[in-house]
């Protein structure tokens, strides 16, 4: 990659600094807040826990990075202080002499230059701490090291909370300041207090500055903008001069002399002929001769204002002549020309910033007047002659002798012949509104095509579908065959429709019985569909009803089903079986047992499966020894006796109490839970509480 140059380096460092903006400056805390920053950042950022029985290399180490720590937040926080805020050394000229103007330049540099000692103080500090710390014997000593070296850092920030708050006030300043470009096309408007200078910005920009009928009203330089020649001008107002020497001279006015010093501009000093502002055409033209050499190598620009209350013609001769030497001097070898005299220079410009009269006129000399300025600059620089080197006009030669007329089309000279024999030319708007006007006139672009043939300019335009002309696979007889094909559907259709009744299928007529049978199936079918909606209806929400309440005649027994389904002819063996199989009629528990232990053979296959309900051993001491008798153990169980099977309930019982014991707390179980939870009540502090530190 290519080193720059030592004048590509200027070039930038210029760049640089047209390009500075004090509007990103971060804010400087005060003294108090800065402290606090830093400490809390420390206090999130590192470990807070250490205990003495821990290792003195690992409690070293602990408040060894808490001093550094805190040691590198110091020095980034101030590192960006110093970086933000502008050198005054580094920035244009004019905003140098503007800050000094305005902030005092001894006192601004004092401020920085406290705060870079600041931190290399905190930095050395932390250096010879840190060294303590490493030979540091227990925790209470590294302790009182970390907190005097931390200590003295925050004593050292509170020595310069002067500086902080200065530092501050500046940068809430520099923030209001107006961005101005040095190095663009600029108008300055200077002259005395209250002669039209705002006003005059007013109108040839957007800005919107303050006018008042008293002098000052302007404290500080407004930046406006406008344009001319597809060019962006900056306009500045300056606040108003006095004619009085310069150690004299306020803030205020310093401004406008230090616009006047370093920004190459095109300076327009306006004159109130009227003397409405308070001062006489000789004061006027006094401080225009005391500030002439802060005009050097600068276009000038003196406008006479207020027109519409008095007339040049109307002054005294003494302020004619005054406007007159002004004239001569503008005129004069003491400012850049427009190269020749064009008559710009034979009288003052007038104007009037109520009525507007001549406004746009200054503006446009002042701005030729600059652009000629630039002009003549760069033409006498040497990098305008490089350019020129490089640059070649070709012009154009003869390729020979022969003469060549311009060519005419014909049928322009017909269109150029009719017009002359006066014939009127029909245009295609002509005929829009003649057919219908916009939106239902379709121009008819085909009879503008250039054809060898007239004829082809209607033709239709071949459709192209995967690179072949679909008009080759057109049939000529399409539509004709399409027909006959409809017509020979239409009389299939006729001949089905014909010989429908020929395929129905011949069924035999129904006997009486059949239909009988077939009444009652439907209307079986009917009562079970009804059952089943309203069952689904109520979607099982009904009470459970007795048989006998559900049945009070009888009449759903197994005997009436038995011959109901035998009349439809269906076996019902298999469902009455199964009805007294599933019956849930109660039986005597002692009968059950005493077939149980006697095994009677002609006791019912159906109770042999039934499975007596597990009793709860906690309860089979209240039991009577009939009923404890009913716990003998099954077979195939593995257990000799019922005491056996008691003593398994009781230990599988036990077993299960552990399990239960854990089982998850519901909705019911009253429980307090715990009132202060460990993880919201210990732990680091949150943001805010330093006041236990």
């Amino acid at each position: 990659r290519r080193q720059p140059t030592p004048r590509e380096r200027e070039r930038e460092k210029d760049t640089k600094r047209m390009q500075y903006n004090f509007k990103k400056i971060a804010t400087v805390p005060t003294a108090k807040d800065f402290i606090d920053v830093v400490l809390s950042k420390t206090q999130r950022q590192t470990p807070t826990v250490i205990h003495r029985g821990y290792a003195i290399t690992r409690i070293r180490q602990f408040y060894m990075r808490k001093v550094k720590y805190t040691q590198q937040s110091w020095h980034e926080k101030l590192s960006r202080i110093l970086e933000d805020f502008p050198r005054v050394d580094d920035v244009h000229p004019f905003y140098s002499d503007l800050l000094n103007v305005l902030y005092d330049k001894d006192h601004y540099k004092l401020a920085l230059g406290q705060l870079n000692t600041a931190r290399n103080i905190i930095d050395k500090i932390s250096k010879d701490y840190v060294k303590l710390l490493k030979y540091g014997d227990s925790l209470y000593r590294c302790k009182q090291l970390k907190r005097a070296a931390m200590g003295r850092m925050c004593t050292m920030m509170k020595k310069h909370a002067a500086s902080l708050a200065y530092l501050e006030q500046v940068r809430q300043h520099m923030s209001r300041l107006p961005s101005i470009d040095p190095s663009t096309r600029t108008i300055l408007v200077c002259g005395y207090p209250n002669v039209g200078k705002s006003s005059f910005m007013n109108k040839v920009t957007r800005a919107d500055v303050e006018v008042q009928p008293y002098a000052f009203t302007t404290k500080s330089i407004y930046v406006g903008h406008t344009d001319y020649k597809y060019l962006r001008w900056q306009v500045l107002d300056t606040p108003g001069i006095l004619d009085r020497p310069l150690d004299e001279r306020n803030t205020i006015e310093m401004q406008s002399i230090t616009a006047l010093a370093h920004l190459r501009t095109v300076v327009l000093y306006v004159v109130d002929i009227s003397e409405q502002c308070g001062f006489t055409i000789k004061q006027q033209s006094d401080l225009f001769h005391s500030i002439a050499p802060l005009f050097a190598n600068k276009p000038l620009v003196v406008a006479l204002n207020k027109t519409d209350v008095v007339k040049v013609e109307e002054l005294k001769e003494s302020d004619r002549e005054l406007l007159e030497d002004m004239r001569k001097f503008v005129a004069g070898p003491a400012t850049l020309q427009l190269g020749e005299d064009d008559g710009d220079h034979q009288q003052l410009p007038t104007m009037s910033t109520l009525s507007e009269d001549g406004v746009a006129d200054v503006k446009n000399l002042c701005c030729d007047r600059l652009l000629a300025m630039r002009v003549e600059q760069k033409l006498a620089s040497r990098r305008a002659g490089d350019i020129l080197n490089r640059l070649h006009v070709a012009q154009p030669k003869a390729r020979d002798s022969k003469s060549r007329l311009p060519s005419i089309p014909a049928s322009l000279e017909e269109t150029k012949a009719r017009k002359a024999r006066g014939e009127k030319i029909i245009t295609e708007k002509d005929l829009q509104e003649q057919n219908g006007g916009a939106g239902v006139y379709s121009a008819d672009f085909n009879k503008n095509y250039l054809l060898a043939n007239d004829e082809w300019k209607y033709d239709v335009i071949p459709e192209i579908y995967n690179g072949k002309n679909v008009a080759d696979f057109i049939d000529p007889e399409i539509e004709a065959k399409l027909a006959e094909l409809e017509r020979e559907e239409e009389e299939l259709e006729k001949q089905w429709e014909a010989e429908a009744h020929l395929r129905e299928p011949k069924e035999a007529p129904l006997t009486e019985e059949e239909k009988q049978l077939l009444g009652e199936i439907k209307l079986r079918r009917k009562k079970l569909v009804a059952e089943h909606r309203r069952k689904k209806s109520v979607a099982g929400n009904t009470s459970k009803i007795p048989a006998s309440k559900a049945d009070p005649e009888g009449i759903r027994t197994t005997k009436n089903m038995k011959e109901s389904l035998e009349n439809i002819g269906l076996d019902a063996d298999k469902a009455v079986e199964r009805a007294r199989s599933q019956s849930r009629g109660r039986k005597r528990e002692r009968s059950l047992s005493r077939f149980q232990e006697g095994g009677d053979n002609d006791m019912d296959e159906d109770m042999e499966d039934v499975e007596k309900k597990r009793t709860h051993s906690s309860r089979s001491r209240s039991k009577s020894v009939a009923k404890r008798v009913a716990q003998t153990p099954p077979s195939g169980s593995g257990l000799k006796n019922t005491e056996a099977n008691i003593k398994a309930q009781r230990l599988a019982d036990l077993a299960q109490r552990k399990s239960s014991k854990k089982a998850r707390s519901g909705e019911g179980d009253r429980v307090i839970v715990t009132k202060m939870p460990k993880h919201l009540f210990s732990g680091k502090r949150g943001n805010g509480k330093t006041d236990r530190r």
